[in-house]
C-alpha cells in the first residue's frame, strides 16, 4: 500500500473508492478477459472482505446496492 499503510491506517475513503474501483472493474470488459456478471463481482467482494477490502466498506456497498438494484 502506498506510503506503508495496511488495515485501519488505510483511510475511510480510500477504502471506499478501493471497493466501487474493483466492483467497476470486475463488471466490464477488458482486453484480456469478458466482464464478470455482477452476481459474480459480489461474491468476489464477499470472498475478500476483511482479506483485500474493507469489511464495513463491503458491507455498507452491498446494502445501498440492495437498494438500487
Amino acid at each position: 500500500y502506498p506510503s506503508g499503510l495496511s488495515k485501519d491506517k488505510i483511510p475511510l475513503g480510500a477504502s471506499i473508492i478501493k471497493v466501487a474501483d474493483a466492483f467497476d472493474a470486475m463488471t466490464s470488459d477488458r482486453p484480456y478477459r469478458k466482464a464478470f456478471s455482477k452476481e459474480k463481482a459480489i461474491s468476489e467482494l464477499k470472498k475478500y472482505k476483511g482479506i483485500q477490502f474493507h469489511p464495513e466498506v463491503v458491507e455498507a456497498f452491498l446494502r445501498v446496492y440492495e437498494k438500487i438494484k
